[in-house]
């Protein structure tokens, strides 16, 4: 059974420079979560809660999900203050309860909490699917999006770890058959 950790794709990440491919994205997401779902997965949305003043500071209009993620009820929230969202939150906790076989990582920013999800995801001893097409950023001032995208791909292929680490696109996902 797969959990899909789908991070921090908030309204506050709409006010700054454009997003890579952010609406294929969201589309992406919106498709393996369905797929999760019909698996009897759980999807776990992470949600960043800003300090005062941020975009997304808790109950702020940056704080609430993009609009067109298809969130569901039984869908799991976790809220988090740090890129990592398995510090100093129930993350943890709550996937030991559902003892998913892999981990489908998907959102905002790849170079920060995504990347900081997917290292403590490996090392809290978890097999990590990073969906390659789900997980978007702005272009920064040293490199643009697709080559964070592309520098992180490797990196994370080059991890050292002694749980699996895959990238996988979404429409190759979606083709795999069930675990």
């Amino acid at each position: 059974m797969d959990a899909m950790i789908v991070v921090d794709m908030q309204v506050g990440l709409l006010s700054e420079a454009p997003k890579h491919d952010l609406q294929d994205v969201i589309d992406r997401i919106n498709r393996v979560a369905a797929m999760v779902r019909s698996r009897s997965g759980q999807v776990v949305w992470v949600q960043h809660c800003g300090g005062a003043g941020d975009a997304f500071a808790p109950n702020q209009p940056g704080w609430a999900f993009l609009p067109g993620l298809d969130r569901q009820p039984a869908d799991i929230v976790v809220q988090k203050t740090l890129n990592d969202p398995f510090a100093g939150t129930d993350l943890l906790a709550t996937l030991e309860k559902i003892s998913p076989d892999r981990l489908l990582v998907a959102g905002w920013a790849t170079d920060l909490c995504v990347d900081a999800t997917v290292r403590s995801a490996v090392s809290n001893r978890h097999a990590v699917v990073v969906i390659g097409d789900a997980h978007t950023l702005s272009d920064r001032p040293h490199l643009d999006a697709p080559g964070v995208i592309r520098h992180h791909h490797w990196v994370w292929s080059n991890l050292i770890t002694d749980r699996s680490i895959r990238i996988v696109n979404a429409n190759e996902l979606l083709q795999e058959g069930p675990l």
